[in-house]
């Protein structure tokens, strides 16, 4: 056993895992390939680069993602911190300007005494353990065969498609209103406006999102566009491998929800409910919404669009929002292919490979799905990669947590049928007694019983790590 933890990969996962490792005391060693060489969606050498959308979901505790950052946040995480301080007006949910939010936090790693980062490909695994693969869903194709080879290609493929960016001063603002869904939004990120569960500041309501309202004849028009316009080409992922063209449903490309039928978007990503068009006093008949990118608000993303349209087209269809109509698209929604592996049959609990002890996979190749999610299973790594360097127990996250309740998922899923998750309540235990029928109400109470579960986990890790230095002494 190594007296340091090797990553493989600088994205989310990775950096937790990293953080996780040297916080406590270990040495690390994380290898990262870019900026020497890059993906088809990365535009920086920056570690954490978002690449899809800057959201990172709910900060409401009633909610699963909400409970999941404050699980993070007692688990030492270092992003969260960090998206909080380059966070952007989103309503409830948590959105970063994603330029200095990497920026920072390669900086952060790269002025940690126990992290050395080596900036180069890794095409064969490393012999040494603990080894944590957290290359993420573009993993290289060199590595992607040595960790077939170790898995004995038990692994799957879907693949995924980003939304396009626009800038704000393009936007026809006399079309366009200012509103969140039912007037739902905070000043202050960590604020619940219903039950008052306040972590910093008072809740008020906000108007943080760009409303493009629809006609009905405005919106069928705009759908006839869409689901006939043509596609990109997908760089023959199709053939590498014999992956097969999967979708994950939350990042289904918005044509391929046209073509399911004339209603799907406006009871989809369109729809219109909670809304009301100042102009004409009246809920349109559907909407497309634009989030605030950078903290500026010179970005605007396309919420729930997307798509692998050629550019083209996404820029003649996408002109026939109204108020986008002479859009400035500083970035065009583009696919790329994302891999993980079959957890039922390869991982434990702890995200480590039954076959293969000391070798650990994070994030998204686990199956897990999100920013936040990936993230979150790169600080599980991460603490049982050092406490498996320091002959400690193994940490199981409880059952009862958001992050132990995806871990579970992974490992106890049906591997004939598995498929990518992220944090909700469905995968977390019901509560004992009398059924709660408020779905608010239900959320709060596996909150509070997720976070009370943490606690007691936290003071038992504290207790093996004291009970070991005694032994030491």
């Amino acid at each position: 056993m190594s007296e340091c933890v090797t990553i493989i990969g600088g994205g989310f996962a990775g950096v937790e895992a990293a953080w996780a490792v040297a916080q406590r005391g270990g040495k690390v060693t994380l290898y990262e390939m870019r900026p020497n060489r890059n993906t088809p969606v990365h535009q920086t050498g920056d570690l954490a680069e978002l690449v899809c959308s800057n959201s990172f979901k709910s900060n409401l505790l009633t909610n699963a993602s909400g409970v999941l950052k404050e699980e993070m946040r007692q688990l030492g995480s270092l992003i969260l911190p960090l998206a909080h301080k380059h966070s952007t007006p989103a309503g409830e949910a948590l959105a970063v300007d994603r330029v200095p939010f990497a920026r920072e936090v390669t900086e952060t790693l790269e002025a940690h005494p126990n992290i050395t980062i080596i900036r180069e490909e890794v095409t064969v695994l490393p012999k040494e353990r603990p080894l944590i693969i957290a290359t993420g869903p573009l993993t290289s194709d060199a590595l992607a065969s040595e960790i077939l080879k170790l898995t004995g290609g038990d692994s799957l493929s879907f693949f995924d498609a980003v939304a396009p960016t626009v800038t704000y001063d393009s936007l026809d603002m006399n079309k366009i209103f200012r509103a969140s869904r039912r007037g739902r939004g905070m000043t202050e990120p960590t604020a619940d406006p219903e039950d008052g569960n306040v972590c910093g500041g008072a809740p008020e309501p906000s108007a943080d999102y760009l409303n493009c309202p629809f006609t009905k004849e405005e919106y069928f028009a705009f759908w006839e566009a869409l689901s006939t316009a043509e596609l990109a080409p997908i760089h023959n992922f199709e053939e590498e491998g014999g992956a097969k063209m999967v979708f994950f449903e939350m990042c289904m490309p918005i044509e391929e929800l046209a073509r399911r039928g004339p209603r799907t978007l406006s009871f989809g990503p369109m729809k219109p409910v909670g809304l009301t068009d100042p102009k004409t006093d009246r809920r349109p008949y559907a909407v497309l919404q634009l989030r605030q990118e950078n903290k500026e608000g010179t970005l605007w993303g396309l919420v729930g669009f997307q798509t692998r349209l050629r550019w083209g087209a996404q820029k003649r269809v996408f002109q026939m929002v109204p108020g986008l109509e002479n859009a400035d698209f500083v970035r065009y929604g583009v696919m790329h292919r994302n891999t993980y592996v079959n957890a039922p049959r390869l991982l434990d609990l702890t995200c480590q490979l039954r076959e293969h002890a000391g070798i650990y996979i994070a994030g998204q190749m686990t199956g897990v799905e999100g920013y936040l999610e990936s993230a979150a299973i790169g600080i599980l790594t991460g603490l049982n990669a050092y406490r498996s360097m320091n002959s400690l127990p193994p940490a199981i996250l409880p059952r009862e947590t958001v992050l132990g309740s995806l871990c579970h998922y992974l490992v106890e899923s049906d591997p004939k049928h598995f498929a990518p998750m992220n944090s909700n309540w469905g995968v977390v235990p019901e509560l004992d007694g009398t059924p709660v029928r408020d779905k608010r109400e239900k959320g709060r109470r596996k909150g509070e019983r997720a976070l009370e579960a943490l606690e007691t986990f936290l003071q038992s890790l504290e207790h093996d790590t004291l009970l070991r230095l005694r032994e030491a002494e």
